[in-house]
């Protein structure tokens, strides 16, 4: 299990996230809910352990070791991945050397050309195509959803899968997510749209880096459309009796 303990990042006397206790269990399909600037992304950044993003105050737990001084690297050989709400630029590598790592890892044909049928690609026409010059925002996007089913990751990240993919594709991203927890994983998906949110099962709504409500997505889900997408005051959620809290 993938733990967060009273976890808080603190730049100088601004708290970015605040006493966040949450748990992911494998297997399960997981949303993080939150307006804009409610602190998801710095939330997906610390799970994954970049530099910037370390926590002032806190635990990170993995199946019982803490990880909370581990680095990117380290948390990335034990399962744990991070889909970019604003996909990578990697300079001279075409899309079958950066789904292979540049050829660190082996991977077959037969493979590749599965993952990128998946995420609505053409094996033929992209596998031998440049990642850098040559794609739009869209394909890279996609390219990267098909990296993370290569890595088979415990847990993925995915933060805003939907940014810069058109509405239309909507279906193809849950049939990404799909495929991580059929492999064993736990999809941890980032999101402010409702319709990204609509199959997880628990899920955490964030607020001006806090953790305002934890529970079934369902219900927090309707929760998110009463009262967050009205909310004038950005990150305090509106109360039952119409004022913000």
């Amino acid at each position: 299990m993938l733990c967060l303990e009273k976890v808080s990042l603190r730049r100088q006397d601004k708290y970015i996230l605040k006493d966040i206790d949450m748990c992911f269990e494998p297997g399960k399909r997981y949303v993080v809910l939150g307006t804009n600037g409610a602190g998801k992304s710095s939330l997906a950044y610390t799970i994954m352990g970049l530099t910037d993003y370390r926590p002032t105050e806190g635990h990170i737990v993995l199946d019982g070791t803490d990880i909370t001084d581990f680095s990117v690297f380290q948390r990335a050989s034990l399962g744990i991945t991070l889909l970019w709400q604003e996909p990578a630029r990697f300079q001279g590598l075409t899309v079958r050397q950066y789904l292979s790592l540049g050829g660190k890892i082996s991977v077959e044909e037969k493979e590749l050309k599965e993952v990128l049928s998946v995420v609505g690609l053409s094996p033929n026409l992209y596998l031998n195509r440049m990642v850098d010059e040559l794609l739009s925002g869209g394909e890279r996007k996609r390219i990267e959803l098909a990296s993370v089913l290569l890595l088979k990751p415990k847990y993925a990240i995915v933060d805003e899968p939907d940014s810069g993919i058109d509405i239309m594709s909507l279906n193809m991203i849950q049939d990404v997510i799909q495929l991580i927890q059929d492999r064993g994983g736990t999809p941890i998906v980032i999101t402010h749209r409702e319709e990204i949110a609509l199959s997880a099962e628990e899920g955490f709504l964030l607020c001006n880096g806090s953790i305002w409500k934890k529970g079934k997505a369902s219900e927090l889900i309707e929760y998110y459309k009463e009262r967050c997408d009205r909310c004038e005051h950005a990150n305090a959620p509106v109360t039952e009796e119409g004022e913000n809290e």
